[in-house]
């Protein structure tokens, strides 16, 4: 059989776990391309925001990752256009050809139209996102150290959050915890003069996703923490380093957090009936995109409107993901080989956030539970994904100092030119 040359487009679980499948098989040549020279892993940029780990301790090499699979080359470049007639693909650093394509290039930050919010506020989807947050917050807070007007110094220490999802409560939480543990010891200068930390979530509660005992328990913790909550109530605006709530509330505060919602990646040259709600590629339940033949998508990205149990497309979940991944993977196997191929059905293993140190909340399919227990649950369950030994080593050691001490040692201020206001 003559080697097929398949292009992944996104190096992220999808992506990566649909080619660790077909690692080292002689029946296929793997080209993956990322824009990024590395996988990371995105449930936990909010601790490398929050000066919590080192970005070192959620990002791996794709060319190190890949550097015993004889079969897959890694590609550096951007995408930017598929040409599904002549079998190939465009880059900002050349064009590839494939028998197959797989797209799992994911999301990016949807601000709903609001032009000022995507000018000024700042997205948390990607290591540079993280990075520039941190540098945000430390910066803000030296300038609030050094002004001795005090609506100005309220003001630099505001801090609103856009989104009650999983990403916006645990921002909330770590931020909330910084600063009773540390700003008292490294700013005494604000001792006396301490902004807020806003939660602004559009349905009427947090978590909305998960279940509703953990809805309730994540409100109850962020409330003791400190934390103002905003339900019902979304941005409408955000200009002048003031934001504008329906409500008609204005909040002064240099720094917005966008974490409210997502919107697939575009695609262009897809036929025009491949495209749905939230940019969504719509596929077959075989992942196969509408329209074509040789094109499959897989991921955040894709709707599969097929399941019965998901009728509105599966939840954009990094497990979702990692099973389709797998699955394609398998099912190219069989397509080459003239084998029957296999439906996608999701295996829901459940899902969870952590609000607070000692503090989480879990939702398995039959029952739920939160607590401490709930927080080593999510320590444990989130650790073993991250790729490579030494990475997992690290980032326990992280944690470790941090649970003991209270106190970790990353609040470094690494690019501050990249800050523009």
């Amino acid at each position: 059989m003559k080697t097929k040359k398949i292009v992944v487009v996104g190096g992220g679980f999808a992506g990566v776990n649909f080619a660790k499948q077909l690692s080292n098989n002689p029946d296929f040549q793997i080209i993956l391309v990322d824009k990024n020279n590395y996988h990371f892993f995105p449930p936990l940029l909010y601790q490398v925001a929050t000066a919590f780990i080192e970005t070192s301790n959620i990002t791996y090499p794709f060319r190190k990752m890949f550097q015993n699979k004889k079969n897959i080359r890694f590609h550096y470049g951007t995408f930017l256009k598929v040409n599904p007639s002549k079998n190939t693909i465009e880059t900002d650093t050349g064009s590839l050809a494939y028998d197959y394509l797989v797209l799992a290039m994911g999301t990016e930050t949807n601000y709903f139209d609001i032009e000022n919010a995507k000018a000024n506020a700042l997205p948390m989807k990607s290591i540079d996102d993280a990075l520039h947050l941190r540098n945000k917050i430390l910066l803000n807070m030296e300038k609030a150290v050094q002004t001795e007007n005090e609506a100005e110094r309220l003001k630099l220490t505001n801090i609103v959050i856009a989104g009650g999802g999983p990403t916006g409560v645990e921002l909330a939480g770590m931020i909330a915890e910084m600063g009773t543990k540390i700003m008292n010891k490294e700013y005494p200068e604000m001792q006396n003069s301490k902004g807020k930390i806003y939660l602004v979530n559009s349905p009427q509660n947090v978590l909305n996703v998960m279940s509703v005992s953990s809805q309730l328990d994540a409100k109850k913790t962020l409330e003791a923490l400190g934390v103002i909550l905003k339900l019902n109530t979304a941005v409408k605006d955000y200009k002048n380093q003031q934001v504008l709530l329906s409500n008609g509330e204005v909040i002064d505060t240099p720094l917005l957090i966008w974490t409210s919602g997502v919107v697939a990646r575009e695609v262009i040259g897809l036929p025009e009936n491949s495209t749905g709600k939230g940019r969504r590629i719509l596929v077959n339940e075989y992942n196969r995109v509408n329209g074509t033949n040789n094109v499959f998508a897989i991921g955040d990205m894709c709707l599969q409107l097929e399941e019965k149990n998901y009728p509105q497309g599966h939840p954009q979940l990094a497990q979702v993901a990692i099973q389709q991944g797998k699955l394609l993977a398998k099912n190219i196997k069989n397509i080459t080989a003239s084998k029957p191929i296999k439906k996608f059905r999701y295996n829901d293993k459940g899902s969870m956030a952590i609000i607070s140190k000692y503090n989480a909340v879990v939702d398995f399919p039959k029952f739920f539970f939160s607590g401490y227990i709930a927080w080593l649950t999510w320590l444990f369950i989130h650790l073993i994904p991250i790729a490579g030994f030494r990475n997992k080593v690290k980032i326990f050691y992280n944690w470790l100092i941090a649970m003991i001490t209270n106190d970790p040692s990353l609040r470094v201020i690494i690019r501050p030119q990249i800050d523009k206001s």
